[in-house]
Parts: structure tokens; C-alpha cells; sequence
């Protein structure tokens, strides 16, 4: 047993590190490798999990990958997966951020330079896209889900109020509509 969970352990590591060091883009793009990789490819969690674990991480301060990262690693391994995955996706932005910043004077005005990263832009976006419709899917169960979705964006878009308020206002009409909705069941 504690074989299987090290091997697990490290393949969270590995594959946490790996999203890391090629995943251009911000939390997103790892997203939707988290969801190739340990959704459809290992089935070690659900779509649903998985926008759980995204959900939550934004709700919570730091970066969204971070504390998703984190979810689904304590979810998968307990605190050493939880540990693994965090790790795994940090390490690497650490590292070439130093390289990066060492020589950052030498290679800013390169037209090369310039040039490569337009493209490493160009493909991330269809990337956040794929994981975006995915996550929709899976988060969208009913015409309630529907309703929520289009007044919190209108919220977001349309007035002041903290994008905070709206996720805990969201949340409150999942818990009154499920409340409403267990109730009819009873009756």
C-alpha cells in the first residue's frame, strides 16, 4: 500500500512538473492538462471534481492553480499528493523565472524573442477554450446552473459588485435551490 501511494506521490510530482515547465498561459492551460491527463486518461477524478477543485481554487486567495493543484493532490494522495502537486507546478515557473530574469536584459528586444512568444499566444488561447467548454459541460446540470451562470456574469459585467460577493451569492442560490428542490422530492 504505501508503495502504491509513493508511486502515486511521484507520478503527481512528475506530471505536475511537467504541466509547470510546458504549460504557457496561466492556471487555465494547466487546467486542461489536469483534465486530459488525470480526468480522461487515468480517471483518477471527475469532470465535476475537477471544476470543484478549480471553483474552490479561485474562491481562495493566491493563484488559482496553486490551490487547485493543492485539492486535487490532498484528493488523490492525501498531504504528501497535496504537497507533490504543488511543488511539481511551482518549481518550474521558480526556475525559469530566475533564467528568465538573468537574462532578460539580453534577449527583451530580440525580434525572435517577440516573434515566439505571439505564437506561444496564439496557440494557448484554443487551449483555455477547450478547457472552458469542458468545464462548462460538467458544471452546467440543469436550467438553474443556466440562470446562475447568466446573472453572475451580468453581475460581474454590469455593476461593482466583488466578484467574491457573486461566487458567495452563487453559492447561496445552490444551496436554497437544493434545499427547495430535496424538499419537493419529500413532499
Amino acid at each position: 500500500m504505501k508503495k502504491e501511494k509513493a508511486a502515486r506521490v511521484w507520478d503527481i510530482f512528475q506530471n505536475f512538473f511537467r504541466f509547470g515547465c510546458f504549460t504557457f498561459g496561466g492556471g487555465w492551460s494547466i487546467v486542461a492538462q489536469i483534465q486530459k491527463e488525470y480526468v480522461e486518461k487515468k480517471k483518477w477524478i471527475t469532470a465535476e471534481e475537477l471544476l470543484d477543485f478549480t471553483s474552490v481554487g479561485r474562491s481562495l486567495p493566491g493563484l488559482m492553480i496553486g490551490n487547485a493543484s493543492v485539492l486535487f493532490g490532498y484528493q488523490a494522495a492525501g498531504l504528501a499528493g497535496a504537497l507533490a502537486a504543488l511543488f511539481g507546478v511551482i518549481v518550474p515557473p521558480f526556475l525559469i523565472m530566475i533564467g528568465v530574469t538573468v537574462i532578460y536584459g539580453l534577449v527583451k528586444d530580440n525580434p525572435y524573442v517577440a516573434r515566439a512568444m505571439m505564437g506561444v499566444r496564439a496557440a494557448v488561447a484554443p487551449i483555455i477554450i477547450s478547457a472552458l467548454v469542458k468545464l462548462f459541460k460538467a458544471g452546467m446540470k440543469d436550467a438553474f446552473c443556466y440562470v446562475v451562470a447568466i446573472a453572475a456574469m451580468a453581475l460581474s459585467l454590469f455593476t461593482d459588485i466583488s466578484n467574491i460577493l457573486i461566487v458567495v451569492m452563487g453559492a447561496a442560490a445552490g444551496l436554497i435551490w437544493g434545499e427547495v428542490r430535496e424538499r419537493r422530492a419529500v413532499s
